[in-house]
């Protein structure tokens, strides 16, 4: 991936993450995409990309 399309991203992670930072970080895009990496990784070699319905999918599923 392309790390021209992350440069401006701004990461975050739930606020019930552990404390010793084996978590996922998320990213909204300008674009409507939003990413995903893990935060012991880090960079942009961990990134997966999720379109809007995608996403929309994935956070229904794990509230259900």
């Amino acid at each position: 991936m392309s790390s021209d399309r992350l440069a401006d991203a701004r990461w975050f992670k739930s606020s019930r993450s552990d404390s010793i930072g084996e978590c996922v970080e998320v990213a909204f895009l300008g674009d409507g995409e939003i990413a995903t990496r893990d935060s012991k990784v880090g960079g942009t070699e961990s990134v997966l990309l999720f379109g809007t319905r995608q996403w929309d999918s994935f956070v229904r599923g794990l509230n259900a």
